[in-house]
């Protein structure tokens, strides 16, 4: 019982003729079973709330860990990957470049190995061009001659067509036909030789499948451009006169 005009307590309602009765307030039970009281009750909302804060917040934190574990492996995978690609890359693109030194290096002797020539042979160079160009000796001393009138890349283009006839894998034609294309018939060349509209548009089609007789056209106009041009100079040449003399001078003494 209460006295009069003291306020109800807690669990108990005023009833309608401001008489006092004693009702259960339903409230949710403590952990001892009780009716929390007081702080008691605000302590356990206060943690009720901070365990709804954190509950979304800790899922959060879980999927932000998960991704970054996640990005962290596709970093680390795509990373991996990239670099392994570009090893490989780099592997290929070294090993490209060393073949073709290799190729460049076997395809332009600075000399061809060759007997020294006889008086009949040397003689013989002045009957035709043919002659001339058959002999290993003779392309030796008619390029020496070129390098003299800076077109030795008329020679060297006209080897290394020679040089690819002789081939047969496919793709040692594919990379020395490349070669020659890179080296005497592209405008970016040094060398590049001198070759018409017609002769350029016949081997940019030959490239889309090189073979042995990819630059026979250009071979030819080559060859006709030294035997029209180069071949009378050379004959006229000291380089050709001091051979021919000297040869002629060791035939008289034997």
């Amino acid at each position: 019982m209460r006295m009069a005009g003291e306020p109800p307590s807690l669990g108990e309602e005023p009833t309608a003729n401001g008489c006092d009765q004693g009702k259960d307030f339903h409230l949710a039970p403590g952990t001892d079973g009780e009716i929390p009281m007081g702080s008691e009750r605000m302590e356990m909302r206060k943690r009720q709330m901070s365990v709804a804060q954190e509950t979304p917040s800790s899922t959060q934190a879980q999927h932000g860990i998960g991704n970054r574990a996640s990005n962290a492996c596709c970093f680390c995978w795509c990373c991996c990957c990239s670099c392994s690609c570009l090893t490989v890359r780099n592997q290929d693109e070294e090993r490209t470049r060393r073949t073709s030194h290799e190729l460049r290096a076997e395809s332009i002797p600075n000399c061809e190995e060759s007997p020294t020539p006889t008086l009949e042979e040397v003689n013989a160079w002045a009957q035709s061009f043919d002659k001339l160009m058959i002999t290993p000796a003779g392309r030796n001393a008619f390029r020496e001659f070129l390098r003299t009138e800076f077109s030795e890349e008329n020679m060297l283009f006209w080897m290394a067509c020679e040089e690819l006839k002789q081939e047969s894998n496919k793709s040692v034609i594919e990379e020395k036909a490349r070669l020659i294309y890179e080296d005497y018939i592209s405008i970016l060349s040094p060398k590049e030789v001198s070759l018409d509209s017609r002769v350029r548009e016949v081997i940019n089609r030959n490239m889309l499948e090189p073979s042995q007789h990819t630059f026979d056209d250009a071979q030819l106009q080559i060859y006709t451009l030294m035997h029209r041009d180069s071949y009378p100079r050379f004959m006229n040449s000291a380089i050709y006169k001091d051979l021919l003399q000297s040869l002629s001078e060791k035939s008289i003494k034997a």
